[in-house]
This record gives C-alpha cells, structure tokens and sequence, in this order.
C-alpha cells in the first residue's frame, strides 16, 4: 500500500503553449518548476499518474551530507541550504528537522569506510566527525549492540516526502506553474531536428524547452527517440511504524538497518543493506556496464526472475504519438513488499536497540528507484535532441538533493549561472 500524499488540487488540462514543458511530478520535476515559476517563466508540468506518487513519497525522507559521494557533495550542501529556507519558500512545514544523521558500525572494516571518506571531504567545511564505540552508546541509548564506532553529521536532516513535494507543488502553481495529473506525455516533438514541444495524450504543447524528470520511466521515453540512457530498476522495501518512543530524534543508519523519527510519532524503517532487484530486459541489455558495482555490492542484492520480466516485455518499447504510450499503460510503478527484507530490518533493528520490539508496523511499501552505473544523476542536455534537459537517475538520492536538482535542471534549460558545477553529471561520462 503506496504512502498517502497530501492532496493538491491540480489543473484539469494543459495550454497549447508555455515557455518551459517539465515532463514528471515528482520532487525533482516540482522543484524545477518551482525555479522556474519564482523567475517568471510559464511552465507546465506533465505527469502521467499522480504528483509523487512514485519514489517522491516512497523513500526514507533523509536529507544528507554524510557519506555522499565526493562528486555530489556540492549539490547536498546546497540542496541543505534550500531545504532550510523551504518554510519561507513554500509558506508550509515540510516536516524539514535537522536532527542529525548518524551512521554506527560493527566491525573496523566498516569503520575504516566511514574515516576514509572523512578524510576525503576534510576541505569541505562540514560537521561530520568520528565517533568511538561508547559515543554511539551515549548519543543513541539502549542499544544492546557492541559498535565500533561510527560517524555523524549533527547538521543533516529529514523531511517528510508526503508533504513536501505537495507543499512545492502548490508553491509553484501559486506562482503560475500549471500542474496536470493523469496526463502522459507520449513523444517529444521536434522542428529542425530541435525539441519543440511535446505531444500528450490529450494533444500537443508548443514550448521552448523540455526538462525530462520522468524518474525510472526515463529510460524508456529516451530509448523510443533512440537516445541511450543507463539506468536499472532496484526496489526498496519499506516500513513504518505507529507513533512510539525511541532511542532518538537523529536519522541513524547500520550495515543491515536504517531508522528515522517521523513528524507522525512514528519511525521510517528498512533493511539498509540489501535491495531486491526483480531482473528485466534491460539487465540483460546493459547489465555488463554495472560489473564493477555489481562485483562489489553482489552480497546486498536480491536478484529474482520472476513477474516482473514478463510485466516489463508487455510495455511497448517502440510507440508514436498516435498509439497509447507504456505510461498510460501504467499510470504508477507500485512494486510489491519483499517482505522478507522488512523482516530483516526489523530483527536487525531489535538486536541492536531492543526498544524497537514494542513497534507496531502501521504500513509499509516498496519503491523502485532508477540506479546509474555511478550511482549519480544524469542532470544536463543531450545533443542530439537540443532543447530536452534531463534530471533524473537519481539512484534513491533524489529527494534530499531534489530542491538543488532542480534549480539546477532549471539553470540549465534558460542558460542561466548554474548552482553549482553540472559537470560530475553530464550524460556522456558513461
């Protein structure tokens, strides 16, 4: 059963004509339309299902800087600042509360990790440091684990992915976005070999420019223009408890666990270590350019053959404006509960803080997230197709990154001053 996201009373059709098309509702495609709304750019954003009804509202809700990779650190910091000044953005509580993220380790092996990419970002200016093993006792109490020790970052976050791409959403059509749910944008249309417009299922849209937030439908909308895009599904399980007492408000993360106090009472549980990953055709098609992550992170996958190949071969891969597209077949990508993994989680999680066996588990849910062979969005253009703009393949790093990511997207699609340096995620470093 998919979270509940707070309502957001949308716009019944498009216009025939904007300056900007955004292509997914999602947290990245909402914040882009967001930038663009606060410059006074008409924008409209297409989505196919509903807003957020995808990994947006499905992941953890952290927002960190700890432990992300040197290269998209930049983007986390600034992506801190935004979330920081959303209240005032927004005009609503995105449940944004930096409570800290602490990640603790078990063995020195795990804890040599954690120094090693300290020591990477000792420049950077952040407040991560080192913990020992009776730190983590002390700053997260009861657990009955022996640690070695771990790292924490006291200025990281959480937010509520429920609330705050609804909260952007309005936002932006408050400041003259126009937003449209059950709404398939089936091709690109293109003038002089340049992106034009887009063709929906509802009729065509005259545009400038289109930035192309379609998460892990990116893929497959690309590949019908002929464009390569390297991403693969993985699927997360998640869980959440009812509103209980815990060991603390900081967001805490653990070889085979993760938890995060919710603004409900409850806590954001899921196994942290391993993601099932249902095999596709696409597995087979560019499974080779993932070997050397595959090679070393084989143990945290769950590898299966099994419904999901056969319910991915009945999507079409070649369509034209005319005939129904794969994304009015599937309005939203509901993967199931694996189960077993939750389970996991949840024996892990009370092996190491006992407080947790007096949870009870209110819901839970699975996400499929879009992995890139680096684990790094792919945010900038493609020159064969001038005026399309990609933000997406966020690789379950897109909704603490997301407000950045998309001024970012939206710097990009006016040619305006970047953010931040766009290069780490130029497409053609694969």
């Amino acid at each position: 059963m998919a979270p509940q996201i707070a309502p957001v009373s949308t716009s019944l059709d498009h216009p025939a004509q904007t300056g900007v098309v955004v292509i997914g509702g999602g947290i990245v495609g909402l914040s882009t339309a967001l930038s663009l709304a606060e410059r006074g750019v008409p924008v409209v954003v297409l989505e196919k299902g509903r807003l957020a009804g995808e990994q947006s509202s499905r992941n953890l809700g952290w927002v960190r800087k700890v432990m992300r990779s040197v290269p998209d650190l930049p983007m986390a910091i600034a992506a801190e600042r935004m979330w920081q000044d959303m209240p005032r953005r927004v005009g609503e509580d995105c449940g944004f509360r930096q409570a800290g993220i602490t990640y603790v380790a078990r063995t020195q092996e795990e804890l040599a990790g954690h120094e090693a990419w300290l020591e990477s970002v000792r420049d950077a200016g952040l407040d991560s440091r080192m913990l020992t093993g009776a730190e983590v006792a002390r700053l997260i109490p009861g657990s009955t684990g022996t640690w070695a020790g771990g790292i924490t970052t006291p200025s990281d976050a959480r937010a509520e992915p429920t609330l705050a791409s609804s909260a952007i959403a309005r936002a932006a059509m408050a400041k003259g976005a126009v937003i449209v749910e059950n709404c398939a944008v089936r091709t690109l249309v293109t003038t002089g070999g340049a992106v034009s417009g887009v063709m929906t299922e509802r009729g065509e849209i005259r545009c400038q420019h289109v930035v192309l937030a379609g998460g892990v439908w990116s893929r497959r909308f690309l590949a019908n223009h002929g464009q390569r895009l390297l991403t693969l599904p993985l699927v997360a399980s998640v869980l959440r408890t009812e509103p209980m007492d815990g060991p603390t408000e900081s967001a805490v993360g653990g070889a085979d666990f993760s938890f995060r106090k919710r603004l409900d009472g409850g806590f954001t549980i899921t196994q942290r270590g391993a993601l099932f990953a249902p095999l596709t055709l696409d597995h087979l098609l560019i499974g080779t350019k993932y070997l050397p992550t595959l090679v070393a992170q084989w143990k945290n996958l769950r590898v299966s053959l099994g419904r999901e190949f056969l319910d991915d071969l009945a999507l079409p891969r070649r369509w034209n404006a005319a005939r129904v597209s794969p994304f009015e077949r599937l309005r939203t990508m509901d993967p199931p509960v694996n189960q077993g993994l939750n389970d996991e989680a949840m024996r892990n999680l009370i092996a190491a803080w006992p407080v947790f066996a007096k949870a009870r588990v209110a819901q839970a849910w699975g996400g499929m997230i879009d992995v890139t062979p680096d684990s790094m969005p792919v945010i900038g253009p493609v020159d064969r197709l001038p005026n399309l703009t990609l933000a997406t393949g966020f690789s379950g790093h897109g909704f603490g990154t997301g407000p950045a990511a998309g001024q970012l997207a939206a710097d990009l699609a006016m040619g305006e001053r970047p953010i931040i340096d766009p290069h780490p995620y130029r497409l053609d470093r694969f």
